[in-house]
């Protein structure tokens, strides 16, 4: 296999001759997932890291409730489910247990930010050594499209019709944000796949992410801004627009955290990519 130096795994690099491959920490099984749902982009992402970075024998995958419930599935490495919500807390003892294993919890806004608060809080706060995938796409999918922590003010969805009414329910929840501002944290951000350029920053986040991991420096969280077509009631394309165009001003792309330990990381990155 050949990688790219932007770390794009294809088997070849002469223009049209580009095809990319399946990374092999992604299993070759179906995904139950709509069309255009981005959830399987992140996954691929996530996959091409750990085969960049050499883990997938020791990376271990903690799987949520909700749309991404059968994430252990379609990664090719060690996994397992947690009840609603409870990813960090099961990450947590997996990685107290075995320390040298890489474990990471790939979590939607209604496992972390609705029932799952308490938990993705306290790991944070202790500063537990895990690495916290967090796909935002404003709305319960998997059930139906509700009301969720991280729905839009004004957003109509299958449990508030008329839209979001802030005076009741309050104003979206911004998780990187609250995230980065506990002390065990040492990477933070909130990144985007709406278009190429946000999808290359994104998995350069999340290698980051899980080399702050490998190295012992705390929590790390890339928060992914992520469509939801089926229950936007949007074209895919349109999907994408609506990331854009409503998502990012609410929830601006961007370091919400890097602790002075991680900047040497991204600095590596950014040299190879120079030819430094």
């Amino acid at each position: 296999m050949t990688f790219l130096p932007d770390g794009i795994a294809a088997s070849g690099i002469d223009g049209a001759d580009l095809v990319y491959e399946r990374p092999a920490a992604l299993s070759d099984v179906p995904t139950h997932y709509c069309p255009g749902c981005t959830h399987g982009l992140i996954h691929r992402l996530i996959a091409e890291v750990i085969d960049e970075l050499q883990i997938r024998e020791r990376t271990l995958c903690v799987a949520p409730v909700g749309c991404a419930v059968f994430a252990y599935t379609y990664f090719n490495v060690d996994g397992c489910e947690a009840a609603h919500g409870r990813a960090p807390a099961m990450a947590t003892g997996l990685k107290r247990i075995q320390p040298d294993k890489i474990v990471f919890t790939y979590q939607g806004d209604g496992d972390l930010a609705a029932i799952g608060t308490n938990e993705i809080i306290h790991a944070a706060n202790r500063g537990e050594k895990l690495t916290v995938i967090f796909v935002n796409n404003a709305n319960y999918g998997m059930t139906g499209g509700q009301m969720a922590p991280t729905t839009l003010a004004g957003m109509v969805t299958t449990s508030s019709p008329y839209g979001r009414d802030v005076s009741s329910v309050g104003q979206p929840m911004r998780v990187a944000e609250l995230i980065a501002a506990l002390p065990g944290t040492a990477y933070v951000v909130r990144r985007s796949v709406h278009n190429v350029a946000n999808i290359r920053k994104t998995k350069a986040a999340i290698k980051t992410a899980f080399q702050v991991q490998m190295e012992g420096l705390g929590l790390s969280l890339v928060e992914v801004l992520s469509s939801c077509p089926t229950n936007w009631r949007l074209k895919p394309a349109d999907a994408l627009r609506w990331i854009e165009d409503e998502m990012v001003p609410v929830f601006p792309i961007g370091d919400y955290r890097v602790a002075d330990q991680v900047v040497p990381l991204t600095r590596r990155r950014s040299s190879r990519r120079n030819g430094k």
